[in-house]
């Protein structure tokens, strides 16, 4: 690590410390670790539980249902906020996959942080807008249990996206039977029923159904409209039992994406409009998937599976007419998958006297089927030809093949078995060594080129902390790690020819390695205040760049990340939360030969400085609850390798108040930009041109303004 703060602490010294520390002390101990435990085993304040003696870093944590049901939120994809320093926005319409931003990434609609429901992997390789793809939307908040997420590539078990962060949502065996309607302002409207019956011995059989409607504040309306199902049996306990769920998601509706800044200050479009009106999406999910928990005298054993079919079209047009200056830039980009895969862990503890060593191996596989391609279109509809851009001059037209620009037919395999030990030496010492070994398998035929792409990629991945503690209430912690995403196959093996600009980079990897250390504290020491510290380093082999020309991520240069968080809950009473999370980073590139990736300098385009909020939570205060949040993005370089300009990031109130006006009916209203904040939920920098500019098109910020004062009211009756 070497935060200039704290002075250089290299990277691989710390690493080597903690490696060799934890195999000297293990000498006499077997490798081990049972799964950690889950959050009905830990203390619960209010909004997460109490890992003091548990964690294996200063940054992971679990969200309890009780902030997950408290905090006010516009969107399904923001209940991910209750992670600390994480954002959660949006650039285009609701049926669209979030931004997320965390620890000075970007990470676009999901590239470095994991999402798991239930154990299914929400994130799509090698997708049809953005690598690492993660839609949310087919989540009902009404069936969380609770959260737990982690930080850094420091967890054996966690593996592809997952090096920066990951969310583990976990859903509920008990939904109390329910009705319930929500109307507000900006279109919104949606029903949500669902409820549980109670069988035999421990025998529960769940359903739900929720309806939704959005138009938002749009010149051109939204008209999303989504509708999500879901059955789920289950029979015992989480940790001795088993379950089966089949969820169901289907959406559709209008975008307005990120627009030129200069069309709006030129009275083109207002401050809500659009250039475009037929910009949309359309979305269809489901699944299956099955656990099974089973623990004896010292053991454990757990698996899942899962099932899911998903299908994705999106209609965008970042550059106007850039490209085609007749018919303009918009592009189809079309999605079909298959995802197979599953998991399972064995665990046992042994003793040593007062030395404890649980011991965890495990292995994860998922496989992808998936059929990708890119159409231009006119309002929607194909056209014959498609513009090739060029590293200078105009772009160059040619001819679809079966209307496709580009197709692709893409399959994916990614096993990875891992082994994790903990051991207890002491009272105040323990340990946690990982290990994990990425076996990851690619083909790629093109459909339009006669290219085609076959290869694969191992990359080992060793892990380990230090813990000291618990002295008054203290634990402190050293990590580091390694850690990788994937990078989009058509990228490693260039079968989509005719996009985007190369670059001399070199080749793009399959496994884009990154390694990280952190360092810091959790204490309980101050009476009714939890608090937790963390300094961390991560650097990443490539970064992945958004390319607004063919909405795609791409592979460039090599960056690190340095930065502090901090947070704490102050609990004054006991119907009553307040809290804080404070994230403060540094991203730059760190290539040699910047030049060779088309930059300028090493500044990382929309990596923010700051990120931090500000709540409180309040249940029982008789029949009062509710919750106010204070979301903060800092400022962030928008031209990437440049300083400036820069987009001076948001900041937005939410509340909701709710009243039980007994214990079968509650009533809760919700105001969303309390203070109607007329800020830029994202903002880019890159060229378009609109109809008179150059033909070379004019560079600039692109922007897409966050959702103005709005309200609702959600009536629920229970029976």
């Amino acid at each position: 690590m070497a935060l200039s703060f704290l002075g250089p602490i290299p990277s691989r010294r710390l690493m080597l410390f903690i490696t060799t520390a934890g195999l000297v002390l293990s000498s006499e101990a077997a490798f081990a670790q049972t799964p950690p435990p889950p959050v009905s085993e830990v203390v619960i304040t209010a909004s997460r539980a109490d890992l003091l003696g548990k964690a294996v870093t200063a940054s992971q944590g679990a969200v309890t249902k009780k902030e997950l049901e408290l905090r006010p939120v516009y969107r399904v994809g923001q209940l991910l906020e209750s992670v600390p320093g994480l954002v959660v926005t949006a650039h285009s319409g609701e049926g669209k996959a979030n931004q997320y931003l965390i620890r000075g990434f970007n990470l676009d609609h999901g590239t470095d942080i994991a999402n798991f429901i239930d154990d299914m992997p929400v994130n799509r390789p090698t997708n049809a807008h953005g690598q690492g793809y993660s839609d949310v939307n087919f989540m009902m908040p009404q069936l969380m249990q609770s959260m737990d997420y982690t930080k850094g590539p420091y967890y054996a078990a966690v593996g592809d996206f997952g090096a920066v962060a990951s969310t583990h949502i976990h859903l509920t065996n008990d939904l109390p039977n329910q009705v319930s309607a929500t109307v507000g302002t900006l279109g919104m409207r949606s029903l949500f029923g669902g409820g549980t019956l109670q069988f035999g011995e421990g025998d529960t059989l769940l359903g739900a159904l929720s309806l939704g409607h959005l138009d938002g504040p749009w010149t051109h309306p939204d008209d999303f409209n989504r509708v999500n199902a879901a059955v789920r049996y289950a029979k015992g306990s989480d940790v001795n039992g088993y379950s089966v769920t089949g969820m169901y998601y289907k959406s559709a509706g209008n975008f307005t994406t990120d627009q030129p800044a200069r069309a709006v200050s030129e009275g083109l479009i207002g401050r809500y409009g659009t250039l475009d009106p037929s910009d949309g999406s359309q979305s269809e999910r489901y699944s299956l998937s099955g656990h099974y928990a089973v623990k004896g005298d010292g053991w454990t054993f757990t698996g899942s599976a899962y099932a899911i079919h998903s299908t994705m079209t999106l209609w965008n047009d970042f550059t106007h007419f850039l490209d085609d200056p007749i018919n303009g830039d918009q592009e189809q980009q079309d999605e079909t998958r298959d995802t197979f895969g599953g998991q399972a862990a064995y665990g046992r503890r042994l003793r040593f006297g007062d030395i404890t060593s649980d011991f965890t191996v495990g292995l994860q596989a998922r496989y992808d089927s998936n059929y990708i391609d890119r159409r231009h279109t006119l309002h929607r509809a194909n056209l014959s030809y498609c513009e090739a851009e060029q590293p200078t001059g105009p772009a160059i037209p040619f001819a679809t093949v079966n209307g496709a620009c580009n197709a692709d037919r893409v399959e994916l395999l990614d096993l990875g078995p891992y082994a994790e030990n903990t051991t207890r030496w002491t009272g105040w010492l323990r340990t946690v060594l990982g290990m994990r070994e990425e076996y990851y398998s690619a083909k790629d035929r093109s459909l339009t080129f006669p290219l085609s792409g076959a290869g694969n990629e191992a990359l080992f991945q060793p892990k380990g902390s230090l813990i000291l503690g618990p002295w008054y209430k203290t634990e402190f912690y050293a990590s580091a790690g390694r850690g990788f995403h994937s990078d989009d196959v058509r990228g490693v093996f260039g079968t989509v020819a005719v996009e985007g600009i190369p670059t001399t980079g070199g080749r793009t990897p399959l496994l884009a390695q990154g390694t990280g250390e952190e360092v810091g504290l959790r204490t309980d020491i101050i009476p009714k205040v939890k608090v937790q510290l963390a300094l961390f380093q991560q650097d990443f082999s490539s970064e992945l760049r958004y390319n607004a020309d063919i909405g795609q991520d791409q592979a460039s240069a090599p960056s690190r990340r340095q930065g502090v968080e901090i947070s704490a809950e102050y609990r004054p009473r006991s119907w009553i939360e307040l809290n804080t999370d404070l994230a403060f980073s540094k991203a730059r590139y760190i290539s040699n030969d910047l030049a060779a990736f088309g930059l300028a300098g090493p500044y990382i385009a929309d990596a923010p400085t700051f990120i931090g909020s500000f709540g409180a939570l309040v249940d029982n205060l008789g029949p009062w609850f509710g919750g106010l949040q204070w979301r903060i993005l800092g400022h962030s370089p928008l031209n990437d390798g440049y300083q400036n300009p820069q987009d001076v990031g948001y900041s937005e109130v939410n509340v909701d108040l709710g009243y039980k006006v007994s214990e079968k009916l509650k009533v809760q209203a919700n105001i969303f930009n309390l203070f109607n904040q007329k800020s830029d939920a994202a903002a880019y920098y890159y060229t378009s041109r609109l109809p008179g500019e150059p033909a070379d098109g004019v560079a600039g910020m692109q922007t897409h303004p966050i959702e103005p004062l709005s309200g609702s009211v959600t009536v629920t009756a229970f029976f």
